[in-house]
C-alpha cells in the first residue's frame, strides 16, 4: 500500500502504469479529454469514473488514492453541481461534474505513475519541432516542471492557511481563507520568480 505523499506527484512502484512509457500516458491523456466532450448521458461519464478507478488500482494506489485527489475539489464541484442543479439540468450537472472529476482523475493518475523528469523530457522532445519559430522547448519543459510542482504548493499553502483560520475562528468565513491563501501564493511565486532570475532564467 501507498504511504503518505503529495498530491500528484510521483509515487515508486512497479506496476504496469509505472512501466508504461511517459509519452504514450500523457497521448492518452489528450485523447481521453478530447473523447470527454463528446459525452452526453450520466451513464457514459459514469463509466468513464470506474475505468479510472481500476486505474488506479492496477497503478498499485489503492482506492483512497482517487478521492485524496479530488478532495480539493469539492467546492469547485459543489457549486459547478449547484448552478446546474438550479437551471434544472441534473443530468447535465451529473455530466459535467462527472467529466471535472474524470480529468482531475486522470491527470494526477499520470503524474502519480510518472516520474517528473520523465514528463518534462517528452514535452520537451514535442516542442523541439517549434524551435524553428523561436519557442524555446527547455523553457516549455522548465513552464510543465513548475506548473505540476506548484499544484502541491498551493494546496500546502491553502492547509496552512485553512489551519491558522480555525485556531481564529473563522472556519466559515471565505474572505478569512481566500485573501491569506492568495497574498501567500504571491509571495511564493515573487520567490520563485526571483531564484529564476538569480538563475538566469530571463535570458
Amino acid at each position: 500500500m501507498i504511504g503518505s505523499y503529495d498530491f500528484g506527484l510521483y509515487v515508486p512502484g512497479d506496476s504496469v502504469l509505472h512501466r508504461a512509457p511517459a509519452g504514450g500516458k500523457l497521448l492518452g491523456l489528450l485523447l481521453v479529454g478530447a473523447a470527454l466532450i463528446w459525452l452526453d448521458r450520466p451513464w457514459q461519464v459514469g463509466l468513464c469514473l470506474v475505468v479510472v478507478f481500476a486505474g488506479y488500482l492496477l497503478g498499485g494506489l489503492g482506492w483512497r488514492t482517487p478521492i485524496r485527489q479530488v478532495r480539493p475539489l469539492w467546492l469547485l464541484l459543489a457549486v459547478t453541481a449547484g448552478l446546474h442543479l438550479v437551471l434544472g439540468e441534473w443530468q447535465r450537472a451529473l455530466v459535467v461534474t462527472g467529466t471535472i472529476l474524470v480529468l482531475v482523475l486522470l491527470a494526477a493518475l499520470v503524474t502519480l505513475t510518472t516520474r517528473t523528469t520523465a514528463l518534462v523530457d517528452v514535452v520537451v522532445a514535442a516542442a523541439r519541432p517549434l524551435g524553428r519559430i523561436g519557442v524555446d522547448p527547455d523553457r516549455v519543459g522548465l513552464i510543465v516542471a513548475l506548473g505540476i510542482r506548484c499544484v502541491p504548493v498551493v494546496l500546502s499553502l491553502a492547509g496552512d492557511v485553512r489551519d491558522a483560520q480555525r485556531a481564529r475562528g473563522l472556519t466559515t468565513s471565505p474572505r478569512a481563507f481566500a485573501v491569506p491563501l492568495v497574498v501567500r501564493a504571491l509571495r511564493h511565486a515573487d520567490s520563485l520568480g526571483e531564484a529564476l532570475v538569480a538563475r538566469g532564467a530571463d535570458d
